[in-house]
């Protein structure tokens, strides 16, 4: 904390805080989750917001909000219903976690958000950041909602050399908020300095001279504003080969494939794949093949090589071989077998959306 103290020295801390909001109250962009003050609404934006830009959730935040207009709604929906308007956001455990907290809110809390910093951080996927945003801008109370574009704002303005992708550095930018934070207007200041992030204090090339908080910078003063913040590089995601079919039978149904109910992508659906390996004595052809007659019991005539899909996670990338099949027998039951026009019912990953799409224009 000394460290901060020490970093605030010289700082004219209410002059930076009306500079900021008076600049965040004139050129504030106008988002849908800003019409009001509604906890229910910013919760759903931060979680949406989450990994995922401005311009990408705009759409999909009106869209849910429409079909799910208030914490009872969402508790009260099919989780089937859920991921399908999610489909596309990507990261899904978000939205599972947003509704299984949001059926506690209304068990426990009678349908209203929590303004309590420690109930609301009970809750599921209710992080530090999501806590510390609903309770300032719904609330308008002064707790730090400290995410990267905070930490690096903040690191500029002043001039904290810490690797911000360490844990205990979102502490330490933790306590510089606590200090600097509006204690009048906490709700403006938090969305000003995510938006001063998001529009001016961008990670390459600052627009500096366009910043209504320049003369309180200490990395503009030292030219340094290039260099902060410090951040290390990630692992580089590990690639893995896999191969897809789109699984026909004669009268034209599809069979589908949900995937299991924890892990990476739970409870979607998705076309039957395996990952696959070089090997000298089989092609991805005959080990998909394989691995149908094994899995599913399904005996499968395979097309060539339709084409192949990218898709990349944080952790992993998904090189997919795409063919399409027909499947010549009733296979297992784990197979869901459904009509082309129910396929828009059932929420899918990018990846295989994309399958889809590929096998349709083939």
């Amino acid at each position: 904390m000394n460290d901060i103290k020490g970093k605030l020295h010289g700082l004219s801390v209410n002059e930076f805080q009306q500079d900021l909001i008076n600049w965040f109250l004139a050129e504030k962009r106008d988002l849908p989750w800003r019409k009001d003050q509604d906890p229910y609404k910013v919760w759903v934006s931060e979680i949406m917001l989450q990994q995922t830009r401005v311009d990408t959730v705009i759409p999909y935040f009106n869209s849910f909000i429409t079909k799910f207009p208030t914490i009872e709604a969402l508790a009260d929906a099919d989780e089937e219903e859920v991921l399908k308007a999610w489909e596309g956001l990507g990261y899904y455990s978000r939205v599972r976690n947003l509704q299984a907290a949001v059926r506690e809110v209304k068990e426990v809390y009678g349908g209203v958000v929590p303004n309590n910093p420690e109930e609301l951080g009970k809750l599921k996927g209710v992080g530090p950041y999501t806590k510390g945003a609903i309770l300032s801008i719904a609330y308008n109370i002064p707790e730090p909602a400290v995410d990267g574009n905070v930490m690096r704002v903040i690191s500029r303005i002043l001039s904290i050399w810490e690797d911000i992708a360490k844990p205990k550095a979102r502490k330490l930018f933790e306590e510089a908020i606590y200090e600097l934070i509006d204690k009048e207007d906490p709700s403006s200041f938090n969305q000003a300095l995510m938006e001063l992030g998001a529009l001016i204090c961008t990670p390459t090339s600052p627009s500096c001279l366009l910043c209504p908080v320049r003369e309180h910078c200490s990395a503009f003063e030292e030219g340094v504003q290039a260099e902060l913040p410090i951040k290390s590089k990630k692992k580089k995601p590990k690639p893995l080969q896999m191969a897809a079919v789109v699984l026909y039978d004669n009268e034209g149904n599809l069979y589908i494939h949900k995937r299991p109910s924890t892990g990476l992508l739970a409870n979607l659906w998705e076309h039957p794949n395996v990952e696959v390996t070089q090997s000298k004595s089989k092609t991805y052809r005959e080990q998909l093949t394989e691995y149908l007659e094994s899995e599913y019991e399904a005996k499968v005539n395979l097309s060539e090589l339709i084409g192949t899909v990218e898709h990349v996670f944080s952790h992993l990338i998904w090189n997919i071989s795409v063919y399409s099949g027909e499947v010549k027998n009733k296979p297992k039951e784990t197979l869901k077998r459904i009509t082309k026009q129910e396929l828009e019912q059932h929420a899918f990953p990018v990846s295989h959306q994309k399958i889809t799409k590929m096998w349709g224009e083939h």
